[in-house]
C-alpha cells in the first residue's frame, strides 16, 4: 500500500512520493539521511513533514547544510514535527535552494 512518504538524500535534496517503502524514492548511488511522512496543510499554505522512516530513521537535520526544495513547494512553510513533539520551522532555520 502507497503511503505520502519523504527523505533527505545525502546532497540536501527533499524528495517526496507517493510510496510503499521510503527506499523506493531514492535514487541508485544516492544515500539517505532519513525520512518520515509528509501532509499538505492548504489552508495554512504549509507542508508538515512528521515521523521516521522504517527504512532510514528519523532525518539528520544536523547533516543537512542547505535543504533542496522542488520549485512547486516555493513560497510554503515546510515544518518537521518529530516523533518525540519537537518541530523545525524548516523554511527559517535551513537555507533553502529550489530546483
Amino acid at each position: 500500500m502507497e503511503h505520502p512518504k519523504f527523505i533527505i538524500t545525502s546532497g540536501g535534496l527533499l524528495r517526496m512520493g507517493m510510496v510503499t517503502l521510503h527506499r523506493d524514492l531514492l535514487m541508485p548511488h544516492e544515500d539517505c539521511l532519513g525520512g518520515g511522512f509528509y501532509e499538505f496543510d492548504y489552508a495554512g499554505n504549509s507542508i508538515v513533514l512528521s515521523g521516521k522512516s522504517f527504512d532510514y530513521g528519523s532525518p539528520r537535520w544536523n547533516k543537512v547544510q542547505t535543504l533542496k526544495v522542488p520549485e512547486a513547494y516555493r513560497g510554503m512553510t515546510i515544518v518537521y514535527r518529530g516523533p518525540w513533539g519537537d518541530e523545525i520551522n524548516l523554511t527559517t532555520d535551513f537555507r533553502i535552494e529550489y530546483y
